[in-house]
């Protein structure tokens, strides 16, 4: 289920984006600030490039690439935001 970022509280949001950019893994030799790489990744949000995704079955919420979303769920998505 894809979750529109304006629907979240912006203390929510910021939470997500924060626990994202310090993951494991989500470093790869980057010296920026947790601001920057958080202010980095909501660009990325506000462009639509990566998309929230809410996991029903495990009640996970992650962040992913457009392009990695099923064409069928990003239609659907992009038709109720319209």
């Amino acid at each position: 289920m894809l979750i529109p970022y304006q629907m979240l509280e912006p203390d929510t949001l910021d939470a997500l984006l924060e626990d994202f950019v310090t993951r494991d893994g989500t470093d790869n030799g980057d010296d920026s600030s947790l601001n920057q790489r958080v202010a980095q990744v909501r660009r990325l949000l506000e462009r639509g490039e990566i998309l929230i995704v809410f996991h029903p079955d495990t009640g996970d919420t992650s962040l992913t690439h457009r392009h990695s979303v099923p064409a069928d769920l990003l239609k659907a998505f992009l038709e109720d935001q319209s």
